[in-house]
Parts: C-alpha cells; structure tokens; sequence
C-alpha cells in the first residue's frame, strides 16, 4: 500500500482533526493529496444512505465533484498561493465524516422533525467549521475562515438534504 500512496498514519491524523474541530489543524499534513480517505467515506455515505432505502450513490459523487470543482476555483481565487484539485477534493472528502454519522441516525429514526433539522444543522456547521479550518492553515489565509466556511455550508447542505429526505 506504499508504493499506492496510501499512508494509514495520515489518513488516521487527517480523520482525527477532523473529528476534533477546535484543535489545531497542521497545514502540512492536509496539503498532501490523499483521496483513498474520502473514496472511503463517499463510499461509507452511500452505504448508510442505502441502508435507510435510498439509493444514491450517483448523487454522492456527482455533488462532490462538481462541489469540489466549485470550491477549488473559489479557493484559488481567495488564496495567494493556490491549492490543487486534489487537495481540495481530500480536505472536502475528510469533513464529510460527520455527515456519515447523520446518514447513519437516520437509518434507525427519521429525521423530519425538528430533532433532525436541529442534528442537521449541527452536523452542517462541525463539517464545513472543520473543512474551513483546514483550508485556513493549509493556505494561510487568515481572517477568511467565514469567507470559506459558508460555500463549504451549501456543499454539506446539499449532502443533509440528500440524508434527510
């Protein structure tokens, strides 16, 4: 799995600064292009959706790339020093974690009351507070973390949305 690029130490530290939004994230670690972390969480988001009866694994992966396009364009154009697509895509496929944790609850209780707007809204605001974060100490842009964090919003949105009904 070396010679494939896939690092198990990384992919662990990058899940847990995720599950850890007001740690520190280490830019470093997250300028590394890693997408065998988030082709599993895609996958994970899929499989719980599919356990709850819905069958959306095309929604899935269309939302991410065509959210990952959006976000490495508007990324590029706020930053000094750019960002790859690949870098983009690891970062916004990491903080889809906890949206994983809303599919799953939805598979046991249904989320269309104001209990599951209230666990959707707070899933929405730990994935794109901890995405924001991320891309905040990755391209040192300090002061803009509202700035990134609400297009990461409407992605995650979309993703409850897709869980929620």
């Amino acid at each position: 799995l070396v010679e494939l690029g896939i690092n198990f130490d990384h992919i662990w530290q990058k899940t847990l600064t995720v599950l850890h939004p007001l740690k520190v994230a280490d830019g470093s670690i997250m300028n590394e292009t890693d997408l065998a972390g988030p082709m599993v969480f895609c996958l994970a988001f899929g499989a719980t959706l599919l356990l709850a009866g819905k069958i959306q694994f095309g929604y899935v992966y269309g939302i991410s790339a065509i959210g990952c396009l959006g976000m490495f364009c508007l990324l590029n154009l706020m930053s000094m020093t750019g960002v790859s697509f690949g870098c983009v895509a690891s970062v916004l496929g990491y903080c889809l974690l906890p949206m994983i944790l809303l599919s799953t609850f939805a598979v046991v209780f249904s989320l269309q009351g104001m209990m599951g707007i209230i666990l959707a809204a707070g899933i929405i605001g730990w994935c794109s507070f901890s995405a924001s974060k991320i891309f905040i100490s990755a391209l040192a842009m300090e002061g803009q973390q509202l700035l990134v964090a609400y297009p990461c919003a409407l992605l995650y949105g979309v993703f409850a949305l897709i869980s929620v009904f």
